[in-house]
């Protein structure tokens, strides 16, 4: 990706890689944790790229466990790392999360090991590394915008995709007007729903503002406070379906993504690997391929923050820091180009490494790619930029505002009183 990302910071101590007769001598079984928990294309690909990996190196044998993004990043591995058994390769979203896990020494200093690797991904490798260290990889990467039915929008009247707030709520008045659910969301699981406030802080804040906040968890500008307000003015327009405060993001039919999925719902606010995830839950596949289209999150007018700027993130993948060497080669292999293709032809999301571009195809995941080239600054993930204290305490926050108990204010309270932990 040519734009530019954010990188987090700390301290750890370069590794050389180890010698070819180091590797592959003994029997050595990696325990591999990743979130493609729903069975389809991405869960299935992972099951083809660890056999194919054993196949090459008979040696390693790849146990797979696939936990569901919430009860992943939450629970299971926070409460894993704390053991003296944690999976050996494991999700890492980056970030603030990576220094937190670093700083806790649980990762293993693969720099000396991936150079090649990080010099094919460019720019999006910083976001997986500390002080200039890295310690995980991504294989996906690209921004959020809003997953729409375009059948829906051509009923409504509405003739073009919205570029600002100011047309997003005109397309949300005009699909009411037809009985439609104008926009999905899955608060229940509660990140869905913050990420509408990330894109309002985006809007209401300067890049630098969002830069200094990510390093030094200062939240004391007033944009802050501007995004929980602007949140708060959408959701009185009632652009969600009922009950959304307790609707799961994407689990099955019945959750947000389900509601899109299923024509249900005219709009859905995700990232690239959405995707996957529709054609997951969706009851007919071919329809949902002829409906869907994607656009950018509009820009809200006269705002501070950059109207170009998106935000965005990746998924990759880290070693537990006593992993087998083996362990960074799996991972190395991971993003290799060759994989990192078959990746991107299973729709699943966007691929990092550079030669394997050819394996998108499907229209809205190219228009993401373009998008993610076109943004002037891709924004981490607000709780993963932050780590996860003050992000889980600000997602608590956020979700008490789509709840109607909670105030733009409390929400800043909230990552202020989590900042000082």
């Amino acid at each position: 990706m040519t734009s530019t990302l954010l990188a987090a910071g700390c301290n750890g101590g370069d590794s050389e890689a180890p010698t070819e007769d180091q590797l592959y001598k003994n029997p050595v079984t990696l325990t591999w944790w990743h979130n493609a928990s729903q069975d389809g294309p991405g869960k299935t690909y992972w099951e083809k790229v660890a056999k194919d990996f054993s196949a090459l190196h008979p040696t390693v044998k790849i146990e797979i466990e696939a936990i569901e993004t919430n009860q992943l990043q939450r629970t299971r591995l926070p409460a894993a790392l704390l053991t003296n058994d944690p999976p050996d390769i494991f999700q890492s979203w980056g970030g603030g999360e990576i220094r937190e896990q670093v700083e806790a020494d649980y990762l293993k200093d693969i720099t000396g090991q991936v150079k090649d690797e990080v010099a094919n991904i460019g720019s999006a490798a910083e976001i997986w590394q500390v002080d200039g260290k890295q310690y995980g990889l991504p294989y996906r990467m690209g921004i959020e915008g809003i997953w729409y039915n375009k059948d829906m929008f051509a009923r409504a009247g509405i003739s073009s995709p919205p570029t600002t707030f100011d047309e997003l709520n005109d397309a949300v008045a005009k699909l009411k007007a037809i009985n439609v659910i104008p926009i999905a969301v899955g608060a229940g699981d509660k990140w869905p729903a913050a990420h509408w406030w990330y894109n309002f802080a985006l809007r209401a804040c300067s890049i630098d503002t969002l830069k200094k906040a990510s390093v030094d968890h200062v939240f004391d500008d007033p944009c802050f406070v501007k995004a929980g307000q602007d949140l708060k003015t959408f959701i009185g327009t009632k652009p969600f379906q009922p009950n959304f405060i307790a609707t799961p993001g994407q689990n099955d039919p019945t959750s947000a993504n389900g509601l899109l999925a299923n024509g249900k719902a005219a709009m859905e606010l995700m990232g690239d690997w959405n995707k996957g995830t529709l054609d997951t839950v969706a009851k007919d596949k071919e329809a949902l391929s002829k409906f869907l289209g994607w656009f950018p999150v509009p820009a809200i007018s006269g705002a501070a923050g950059d109207p170009k700027a998106a935000l965005g993130g990746g998924d990759g993948f880290a070693c537990a820091k006593k992993a087998p060497a083996e362990c960074v080669e799996f991972l190395k292999y991971i993003v290799s180009p060759e994989v990192q293709k078959g990746y991107a032809e299973t729709g699943t999301g966007l691929p990092v490494a550079k030669g394997a571009e050819s394996g998108v195809q499907d229209p809205a995941l190219k228009s993401i790619l373009q998008a993610t080239s076109d943004a002037t600054y891709v924004q981490l993930w607000l709780d993963t930029a932050f780590g996860s204290t003050i992000g889980n305490a600000m997602n608590d926050a956020i979700v008490a505002i789509f709840a109607g108990n909670g105030s733009p204010e409390q929400v800043v309270t909230a990552m202020k009183q989590a900042a000082s932990k």
